[in-house]
């Protein structure tokens, strides 16, 4: 959060001058322009029906509305004549124009406000399915909480532009360009008067869009910025709590939230000073205009039905050029919204599915092969996590993976779900590179119990049951009953069907552990991934687990990182990491009687220093 606080405008971790997703600063100044919209036109051309619908509409009501000048003038100069059959027509074909207005406007709203609310449900879709498959190096470089900000509040910005703001800029665009010819029509010494005006509209407009483009960017992003603070703040709050945190958290975010608000309040005061720059040179002008018009009918030049008529066209004009000024500053926070929804969906991802991949054999054996493999974290370069590790786990065999923290053993294990690819050297399942195949094909042959394991804000059956959504009631009962947690979850207020909370707040870590255990068994995959899969388990739920775990590991490979001497003395195989290296590789009994860091960490882990047998 502190990154956050200190630097000027909000980046995202990563390299200096470059966006989370790795758009340069000078690339995102060259792209914060208006146009941008047009990249949400792949979202809307599906419905090119509707939106041809709500043009047919706009233009409607804009032919409407231009006419209604041409009916007043008529009225107007009726009041002139005697016929009263005629000054009754032309309050009837008035009367008809506007119902035909109402009945237009009505239909214009009803149809771009769909389109809007259609099109952003699938922009929100179209970003949740990219994000959803984005490997953990992406998110490296940017926040969650960022990441959701785009979704909900950079989507309702384009959902308002959609849904409102295109059409009226289109309605009063036309009624700008159709009230000018009207003008010209009526008079064309008074609209020679209106047109001096336009060099005095526009440069205002342009001046100030720049500075307003560029200030609606920072808000958004500070916006963004303030999300993401808040959210990793809210995630952590029994950590931020028990350190008496809260006073730097709350200083912290409000720092965060106070330069949005100062970004915000110039982006108000700049549009707020357009708006009266324009409006009142428009209005001005208008008023200019009609004492002129007022001298020509004194003499005689023109009629009082078309000096109306040219002061409401005049009007009509005035009020778009209003409309058009308020509406481009929507327009410009659009476009740097679409902009950041733009980046996410383009953004580039450190680890893809081939474009044609190699199916993993069926039926999966569970051989997997480390060959030279070299990996550091995206975020840290210089600090190799792996260094020329090599190692081949034979199917159905159960290999344990010991050594100080940070030796790489967890890393062994998210290298074999590919959530990173590695800088040197090949990963292989059952002999193919997992580089050369669909990443949802080898993982469906991957169960993973992490040492943090995830519970969402489900009933106890529907997290047990993400191990495999198709298993049956009596299977997750199994499931549960294998991992020893049906036990505890059946004294939930409502067993099964009892909500977990958020983040399993309502589970101690223990029982969060044997929901995720379960979760795995039910996914009865060829190979096994325990990251400290026992850490959190008393020791008669850990002996029950443990029996669970020899019955899987009968028929499948299980690759198991621990601390534990139970789990690690029953491995058929223990490979020792130190500082991102194989040091030795043996049974529990060869590798203690062979001394070294093994040994070491048996006596002081396991044992409290007493010797190992």
């Amino acid at each position: 959060m502190a990154r956050r606080q200190e630097t000027p405008r909000p980046a995202a971790p990563g390299a200096a001058g470059t966006t989370a997703t790795g758009q340069s600063e000078a690339e995102r100044a060259r792209s914060r322009r208006v146009g941008a919209l047009i990249q949400l036109w792949p979202f809307m051309a599906p419905y090119r029906g509707l939106v041809a619908a709500a043009i047919a509409a706009l233009v409607l009501t804009a032919v409407v509305s231009l006419s209604l000048p041409l009916a007043v003038r008529r009225v107007v100069d009726g009041f002139e004549t005697a016929e009263t059959a005629l000054l009754n027509a032309y309050f009837a074909a008035a009367l008809g124009l506007a119902g035909l207005l109402a009945l237009g406007t009505g239909l214009r709203y009803y149809l771009v406000t769909r389109l809007g609310e259609r099109v952003v449900a699938d922009i929100r879709k179209a970003l949740f399915d990219r994000m959803i498959g984005m490997s953990p190096a992406f998110f490296e470089r940017i926040m969650t909480g960022e990441v959701l900000s785009r979704i909900t509040t950079d989507t309702t910005l384009i959902q308002s532009v959609i849904g409102s703001s295109v059409s009226i800029a289109l309605r009063n665009l036309l009624l700008l360009v159709g009230g000018l010819v009207m003008l010209a029509l009526t008079s064309a010494k008074l609209t020679g008067f209106v047109l001096l005006l336009v060099p005095a509209v526009i440069v205002p407009i342009i001046v100030l869009g720049r500075r307003l483009r560029r200030l609606s960017r920072d808000n958004q992003d500070w916006i963004a910025a303030s999300s993401g603070s808040a959210s990793e703040a809210l995630l952590a709050a029994q950590t931020v709590q028990a350190y008496t945190h809260e006073p730097h958290s709350r200083a912290g975010f409000g720092r965060v939230t106070e330069a949005s608000f100062d970004v915000a309040r110039r982006r108000i005061t700049t549009r707020a000073a357009m708006t009266v720059i324009v409006i009142f040179l428009v209005f001005s002008g208008v008023v200019g205009v009609l004492w002129v018009g007022a001298n020509d009918v004194r003499a005689g030049a023109m009629t009082t039905g078309e000096l109306v008529q040219f002061v409401i066209y005049a009007v009509i004009v005035a009020g778009a050029v209003g409309a058009l000024s308020e509406i481009w500053g929507e327009l410009q926070r659009a476009a740097g919204a679409t902009e950041r929804l733009v980046e996410l969906l383009h953004a580039d991802d450190a680890v893809s599915d081939p474009p044609e991949p190699t199916p993993l054999p069926r039926p999966v054996r569970g051989e997997i092969g480390f060959d030279a493999v070299r990996f550091h974290y995206p975020a840290r370069p210089d600090d190799r996590a792996l260094d020329g590790v090599s190692f081949t786990i034979r199917p159905g065999e159960t290999v344990a993976l010991v050594g100080p923290s940070g030796a790489g053993k967890s890393t062994v294990i998210q290298l074999l779900l590919r959530f990173y690819d590695p800088a040197e050297g090949r990963i292989t399942l059952d002999g193919v590179d997992l580089r050369d195949m669909a990443r949802a094909d080898f993982r469906a042959s991957l169960a993973l119990v992490p040492q943090d394991p995830v519970i969402f804000a489900a009933t106890a059956r529907e997290n047990i049951r993400f191990g495999r959504p198709e298993a049956t009631d009596a299977e997750v009962t199994a499931a549960a009953r294998a991992a020893a947690a049906e036990d505890f979850i059946r004294a939930l207020p409502e067993g099964y069907d009892s909500q977990l909370g958020e983040r399993g707040v309502l589970l101690s870590g223990g029982q969060k552990q044997r929901i995720a255990i379960a979760r795995a068994i039910l996914r009865d995959a060829p190979v096994m991934l325990l990251d400290e899969a026992t850490s959190a388990l008393d020791a008669e739920s850990e002996r029950a687990v443990q029996q669970a775990v020899e019955a899987l590991s009968m028929d499948r490979t299980m690759l198991i990182v621990a601390h534990r001497l139970a789990t690690v003395k029953k491995a058929d195989r223990i490979l020792v990491f130190d500082a991102g290296r194989v040091v030795a590789e043996g049974t529990h009994a060869e590798l203690v009687a062979q001394g070294g860091l093994y040994a070491r960490l048996a006596r002081l882990q396991f044992t409290d220093g007493a010797e190992v047998a």
